[in-house]
């Protein structure tokens, strides 16, 4: 059974969506099992995340194989159990794919979606004196390291003229980055949606700016190597993806309804649920990985190299395998609404 969140408390402990990248979260095993025969494909997935996408779109159906769902915290466990060959595939955002490269895990990106990075921000109290980005230089920023957020943070510093080294950067995950934001602890909070959604519908701040035009909007579905090698498997891989992108068409026309399944899923108050996939599920579309994307993720894994929090240099391209492709747009395709 899955354990519902206590929405009263505007806390999330999950990194809910598969933009939440960061944390040091652990997995948890699911006995949900889905379709029949001789094969199983095990499927990484976090709370609100594919499964609950698939199961709302009526794409489980007429599965001639076996899915066998675990539920992990964030995206870099579930990259750890890729790379342990625990899991096959499973969907992240786009930060953790360039750590577990930096640390050659053994992982293979094989889709993506691309969709607006509107959700992801730098939140500033209401009472705050900040209107532009420029004037963070000096002030204290929550951030949870190695996220999306993170990057999202570089990135808009960098356009600001300004580097991290000229912020007071506070490492904290999101429940705690919460506290110290609403308890005036911090100048501002770089996150994500559904937090960016849950801060603003309890007028608890403001947005100072968003990933919009410095992100490249990316999530991704990533497999294992061994997985992909085996025939029967890869097959497999191949119809889940297919069912996974008619999914993510459907939430685009039933923004409600999946709100309300995604609301049930997760513990969100509905409200927060139904912003949080206007500003950004229902916005998602299926696109290829191709060279731009390569590039998009390589600019990201060389800023953290070059903030030394990545060890070495990597060379993201051999980390993608474009064989499902198929006749997908390509992936700088605007993203939808």
């Amino acid at each position: 059974m899955r354990r519902r969140l206590v929405p009263a408390a505007l806390l999330l402990p999950f990194a809910l969506l598969l933009t939440a990248c960061g944390g040091n979260s652990a997995a948890s095993t699911s006995t949900d099992t889905d379709g029949q025969g001789s094969l199983t494909l095990d499927v990484g997935d976090q709370k609100g995340g594919s499964e609950a996408i698939l199961r709302a779109a009526g794409e489980l159906k007429g599965l001639d194989y076996k899915i066998k769902w675990s539920t992990f915290t964030s995206g870099p466990p579930l990259l750890e159990a890729v790379n342990a060959g625990a899991v096959d595939i499973g969907g992240v955002g786009n930060t953790p794919p360039v750590f577990a490269a930096g640390a050659g895990s053994k992982i293979k990106v094989v889709a993506a979606f691309h969709g607006t990075s509107k959700g992801d921000a730098i939140l500033v109290p209401n009472d705050s004196k900040l209107t532009r980005t420029e004037q963070l230089k000096g002030r204290s920023v929550a951030v949870a390291q190695g996220s999306s957020a993170n990057y999202q943070l570089v990135a808009s510093l960098k356009a600001a003229g300004l580097g991290l080294d000229d912020v007071d950067v506070k490492y904290l995950q999101p429940a705690d980055a919460l506290a110290a934001f609403t308890s005036g602890k911090v100048d501002a909070w770089a996150v994500w949606d559904p937090y960016t959604s849950q801060v603003l519908h309890a007028k608890q701040g403001r947005i100072l700016t968003t990933g919009e035009g410095i992100t490249n909007g990316l999530t991704f579905q990533v497999a294992a190597p061994s997985a992909l090698a085996n025939k029967e498997k890869a097959a497999a891989v191949e119809d889940y993806l297919e069912r996974l992108r008619r999914a993510t068409a459907w939430v685009h026309d039933h923004q409600e309804e999946w709100a309300e399944v995604w609301s049930k899923d997760t513990g969100l108050p509905y409200e927060i649920a139904l912003a949080s996939v206007r500003r950004t599920n229902a916005t998602r579309i299926s696109v290829a990985v191709d060279e731009p994307l390569i590039a998009s993720e390589q600019k990201i894994a060389d800023a953290f190299t070059e903030l030394k929090l990545i060890p070495k240099k990597v060379d993201f391209a051999d980390f993608v395998d474009k064989r499902f492709n198929g006749d997908l747009p390509p992936s700088t395709t605007p993203a939808g609404l």
